[in-house]
């Protein structure tokens, strides 16, 4: 994909916007009336880390319209490496702030993501926390492959529902390689892969407060809200984020071979 119009950084082998939370908003809905539909993905620690050890799987990823930095340790990464980002991107912001957008311009929702049969409660949800908000919902099978003939049926359901923009909650990587794979077919804006945004914009899991967000420590509250889910990423694989900067600082410096 061509470069986007705005000023982007290269690091780790993504190609990052450059722009404020504030700037991606506006950034976004510029492109929401517009077709082709645009993909927009928030790399975060462990996106990063996974790209990093499949390139296949990075050179799809960096076809996606917009890559937003999720979390403060990419950006201080960017910081460190003389390529430093305003601030961090993150996809559930970018979901309520999205949302809120909708309802004033009107704007049609869809989401694809949730638990199967749970398609009513969560329109229902919705209406209560966004009032006006005009927002359809397709819950895939626990099992949904993107390349399956239920993932073409996603894309006919989305281009039936008339959606402006559409929010894919459905976990990394699925989401990007359905989202990119499908982004030709799909008759809307926006696309957005924004794993469990919705269930934080929903209510049905609390952040964490602002200050451990602004401190970087929104992985220690995630942690301990769910330990079992998530001690193998952050506990184990975080780690080797320090050793990937502390080498690409190296690179930089002239002090190891690029």
């Amino acid at each position: 994909m061509p470069n986007p119009p705005h000023r982007t950084v290269n690091l780790f082998g993504l190609r990052l916007s450059a722009v404020s939370f504030s700037e991606a908003v506006t950034l976004l809905c510029e492109h929401v009336p517009h077709r082709p539909a645009k993909v927009v993905v928030t790399p975060n620690v462990d996106h990063v880390l996974s790209l990093i050890d499949d390139p296949a799987l990075r050179d799809i990823y960096n076809t996606a319209n917009f890559e937003f930095a999720d979390g403060m340790p990419v950006v201080w990464a960017s910081r460190l490496l003389g390529q430093a980002l305003p601030e961090r991107v993150t996809g559930a912001d970018l979901f309520i702030a999205l949302c809120q957008q909708a309802v004033v311009r009107h704007w049609r929702v869809s989401v694809v993501g949730g638990l199967p049969g749970q398609e009513s409660m969560l329109v229902q949800r919705f209406g209560q926390i966004y009032p006006g908000l005009q927002v359809a919902i397709k819950c895939p099978s626990m099992g949904f492959d993107y390349r399956s003939d239920e993932a073409a049926e996603v894309v006919h359901w989305v281009n039936a529902s008339g959606a402006d923009l559409v929010f894919v909650c459905l976990g990394f990587p699925r989401q990007s390689l359905w989202s990119i794979t499908h982004r030709d077919a799909l008759d809307t804006g926006l696309v957005l892969c924004v794993g469990a945004a919705m269930e934080f914009a929903l209510g049905f899991k609390k952040r964490a407060p602002a200050w451990m967000q602004s401190f970087g420590l929104e992985w220690l509250w995630r942690l301990g809200s769910e330990p079992k889910k998530l001690s193998r990423r952050y506990l184990v694989r975080g780690p080797h984020f320090i050793t990937l900067v502390f080498r690409e600082y190296l690179k930089r410096i002239g002090v190891l071979s690029a």
